[in-house]
């Protein structure tokens, strides 16, 4: 069983930074393909960001420019530096792990576990 914990969520006006912080539970964690989804109200949950065990890194389109996801496998931690953010950015953002290598890394059905999400709010 692998357990996510996302923290690091916040309101901040418009242009401001955070930093997103999702630790895992387990010692396989290395290998895992993390991901960085997110849900507004009312809305799908949308794909944000992922980088691969190896190290590979894919994008939204949205977000390219702005948000880096990186990780560090000696803590069991995947970040996600968000940067000149916008009202649009406001949502519920959660980490999640893939770890059977299913192939598509920007779609929720390809990961297993999920955290409980923390909430980004970003004022105009």
């Amino acid at each position: 069983q692998v357990q996510l914990v996302e923290s690091g969520g916040g309101l901040v006006q418009a242009g401001a930074s955070l930093r997103l912080t999702c630790v895992g539970s387990g010692r396989t964690f290395s290998r895992f393909h993390m991901g960085w989804f997110r849900q507004a109200p009312g809305k799908e949950r949308d794909f944000v960001a992922y980088i691969r065990w190896s190290g590979g890194i894919d994008y939204a389109d949205s977000v390219q420019g702005r948000f880096t996801i990186s990780r560090d496998n000696a803590k069991n931690t995947v970040y996600l530096q968000m940067n000149s953010l916008k009202p649009e950015d406001t949502a519920v953002y959660y980490c999640a792990a893939e770890t059977d290598y299913r192939g598509n890394l920007r779609s929720t059905h390809s990961y297993d576990y999920w955290g409980q999400g923390t909430q980004v709010t970003v004022s105009s």
